[in-house]
């Protein structure tokens, strides 16, 4: 057995005495660290630890709010678990076995590096709050240190990145906190134990770009581990090879490999990241239909070189299951003892409801059909069109024009091939790359950022396969369509200019001084949680009479990204509104206001009195603090975007749907889909177009005549109406009747733009024509 294995097998088993209940917690957090190769002689003891847990926790109950923001109801006694000296290091270049002379615990050593354990009373925590917890003993605690944070049956390590003050050489700025989330200590993930594997000393020492020889050096070592960035290259480096290979391997109708093999990768990344949310320790999305040896209970033949674990298990998964409220979920062909029709000559497609995509399908490759629906019973209904099949029926070929394929007619399923290596072959499967990475559904912050691979990983899909999916060489396909990555820094400094200069124009300062008010946007609402000891019940130094006007502001805003990209720009601008509203209007009293006056607004009574309803569900009392309703009416009324590139727009609305999904609290009712809000359909809000063409004929004078017209107005009118509808929609035959409605009156507004301006140029009326369109029709949608 290798070095590293042995150390990875002890790393498991260190992590599972966490659990013993006759091992103290100083012990077990002792033990793991001298699996990773840390050893001091300088120990902590109750006599120690309790007096510094007394102090810290005293200034904690001075703070505002210390109950919700620190947790504080849930702390119980830290225990100093050891203090690693630079000597004790440079001890270690030698030897993992150096023997140290005990020693205690030496608070006022600053030169030295502080292992820290503290056990929490509740279940779960969320990456916030951890974070405050770790800030706020920063500021009382002057050694670097690492917390172990032990609650429920889960581990959390975290670190905090700490600089020298550049106007006081004697104070350090806290910059961002890093935690390994949620080690299961039962029964630890494989992404984790490689994680917490990353740390071990002796691998550091070694590594000679590292060059640790002291704790500052240890320090930037876990830096560059921990860093989000290189993991996700690490994951993307991975995931472009098996890109490579799938594409190659499979066959869809429509001949477009690379875009279909993007879009099957984008349905599966959505999926892996909704398993992360769970109720009472239950995936929403069952994980073993992801494992081999189940997936092969499912299947009458389970074979690496066919496509029907592909079929059967996860296009039912997308189009029948997510795509299809629960008790609508049925197989679309069943006989009397519920088994499937296997006669191969038969033509099953050939009834009433053949076209109809949200029915189960491939009945004849399940042992058990009725078991397999039953068992996806526990999957919440999600809608958001990401797993609308994309077949097509309006072509006049028997059968439609296929393009995922999702059918019961033999002749043309042989017109797809998605073999099941590409998910389950060891090493190179796209499961067992995932397997190797942590997952999480909460996006990082320039603050505080868990070492997982979180949703804006999307944005490298956007920049490594996109540019891929160009038959031109990589480099130039990235310039000429604009797919580069904007990194998160970049995109929060864009965010935080964009806002203010907003707001200075659409709020009059309480006091009149308009500096002012901007040093308290830039320097207070817009800011990340530091943490402040502030001791007033809010949480900004806006005043009262600026709240209103405010939130105001917010709901009037409009954002328009025309080179959307993977969504980095109004993805940060919608965390950003959500902090900034959370801060103003806590109890969401003043939003809800103004969603009542916009539904209030709706001509039709049925429309209105259904809008109404979702407002008083979205912010019910049970829902009225949660960010759900924050978001979901910021992305309906104030933020849109367009792409030249179709795909790049899909993964924008991935990271869209996900970031909604978070913010829900599943329960266990079937009846209520799980708690569960089905998605909006995003196709109104993000767009594929060229922003860059141009109108070359017409003139500001020609603009507002169109707009004028009287005819042209009430269409406009009518599409918006249509577009307000479809949102919120979530039958499907009634999304397809708003998009066939939207369709003819896109044609009449053709047709009344041409006859107002038939002087212009046919490629003119194009333009025109082109721009106006809105909704996507099914064929407009592959």
């Amino acid at each position: 057995m290798n070095s590293e294995i042995r150390v990875k097998q002890d790393i498991e088993k260190a992590l599972k005495k966490f659990l013993d209940e006759q091992m103290p917690l100083r012990d077990a957090a002792k033990k793991l660290l001298n699996v990773l190769g840390y050893h001091s002689g300088l120990v902590g003891s109750d006599e120690i630890d309790k007096p510094r847990y007394d102090r810290i926790k005293k200034d904690a109950e001075k703070t505002a709010n210390p109950t919700d923001r620190l947790c504080l109801k849930d702390w119980e006694p830290f225990s100093q678990v050891m203090q690693v000296t630079d000597a004790e290091i440079n001890a270690q270049l030698i030897t993992e076995t150096t023997h140290f002379e005990s020693k205690a615990i030496d608070n006022e050593l600053r030169s030295s590096y502080m292992f820290i354990a503290m056990p929490l009373a509740g279940e779960a925590y969320t990456r916030t709050q951890l974070a405050n917890i770790m800030r706020f003993m920063s500021m009382r605690i002057p050694q670097p240190f690492m917390v172990m944070f032990r609650y429920g049956s889960v581990l959390t390590l975290g670190i905090i990145n700490r600089r020298q003050s550049k106007s006081d050489e004697k104070k350090q700025v806290l910059e961002k906190v890093t935690l390994i989330k949620d080690i299961n200590l039962d029964s630890p993930k494989r992404a984790h134990i490689e994680i917490v594997y990353d740390l071990y000393l002796r691998k550091l020492i070694e590594d000679k770009d590292k060059k640790v020889h002291n704790f500052d050096t240890l320090h930037d070592a876990w830096e560059v581990i921990l860093n989000t960035e290189e993991l996700n290259k690490r994951f993307y480096d991975e995931l472009e090879e098996w890109y490579d290979w799938a594409r190659t391997e499979c066959k869809f109708p429509d001949k477009e490999n690379k875009m279909q093999v993007i879009r099957l990768l984008t349905r599966i990344l959505f999926i892996w990241f909704i398993k992360e949310k769970k109720h009472d320790e239950k995936n929403l999305v069952p994980e073993d239909i992801f494992q081999e040896d189940d997936a092969k209970k499912y299947l009458n033949n389970f074979d690496y070189e066919t496509s029907d674990y592909y079929q059967a298990i996860l296009q039912n998964l997308f189009f029948a299951t997510l795509n299809t409220p629960i008790k609508e979920r049925e197989f679309r062909i069943q006989n009397d003892t519920d088994t499937a029709i296997t006669e191969r000559d038969s033509r099953p497609e050939y009834n009433e409801d053949h076209r109809n995509s949200n029915k189960y399908r491939y009945a004849d490759l399940l042992q058990d059909p009725k078991g397999f629906l039953e068992h996806l019973k526990q999957v919440p209904f999600v809608n958001g069109g990401l797993f609308d099949s994309l077949d097509s029926f309006r072509a006049k070929t028997v059968g439609g024009k296929r393009v995922d394929c999702f059918t019961d007619w033999h002749n043309h399923r042989k017109k797809l091939s998605v073999p099941a290596k590409l998910f389950f072959e060891k090493g190179k499967g796209l499961y067992n790359i995932f397997k190797n990475y942590k997952f999480t559904v909460e996006e990082n912050t320039p603050i505080d950022q868990e070492v997982a691979l979180d949703p804006e990983l999307l944005g490298h899909v956007f920049e490594n396969l996109l540019g891929v999916y160009n038959p031109e060489t990589e480099e130039l396909a990235r310039k000429e369509t604009g797919s580069f990555y904007t990194r998160r820094n970049v995109v929060d400094y864009m965010v935080d200019e964009a806002l203010i200069a907003y707001f200075l124009q659409k709020v009059t300062p309480g006091d009149g001084d308009t500096k002012f008010l901007e040093g308290r946007l830039r320097g207070d609402l817009l800011a990340y949680d530091q943490l402040g000891e502030k001791n007033k019940s809010n949480d900004h130094m806006i005043y009262d009479s600026e709240i209103e006007p405010m939130v105001q502001a917010v709901d009037d805003l409009k954002i328009l990204d025309p080179a959307v990209g993977s969504g980095a720009f109004p993805m940060g601008i919608l965390n950003k509104l959500v902090l900034i509203l959370k801060k103003l209007d806590p109890q969401n009293e003043h939003w809800k206001q103004q969603q009542i006056k916009q539904a209030n607004n709706i001509p039709d009574p049925t429309s209105r009195k259904g809008s109404l309803e979702v407002i008083d569900e979205v912010f019910s009392e049970a829902n009225q603090y949660n960010n759900y309703g924050r978001k979901l009416y910021l992305i309906q009324n104030s933020i849109y975007g367009v792409d030249i590139q179709p795909i790049a727009v899909t993964i924008a609305k991935l990271r869209f749907f996900i970031s909604l999904v978070i913010e829900q609290k599943p329960n266990d009712s079937l009846k209520d889909n799980y708690g569960i809000h089905p998605l909006p359909n995003l196709e109104t809000k993000f767009v594929a177009a060229n922003t860059l063409l141009g109108l070359t004929k017409l003139h500001q004078s020609d603009l507002q005549s169109l707009l004028d017209d009287g005819n042209i107005q009430q269409l406009r009118q009518e599409i918006n109406g249509i577009r307000k509808l479809y949102f919120s929609e979530n039958d499907r035959q009634k999304k397809l009747d708003y998009i066939t409605d939207e369709e003819d009156c896109r044609n009449q507004l053709k047709e009344a733009i041409v006859k107002k301006y038939n002087e212009l140029r046919n490629e003119e009326k194009s333009k025109i024509a082109y721009q106006v369109k809105q909704l996507p029709n099914e064929d407009d949608q592959k």
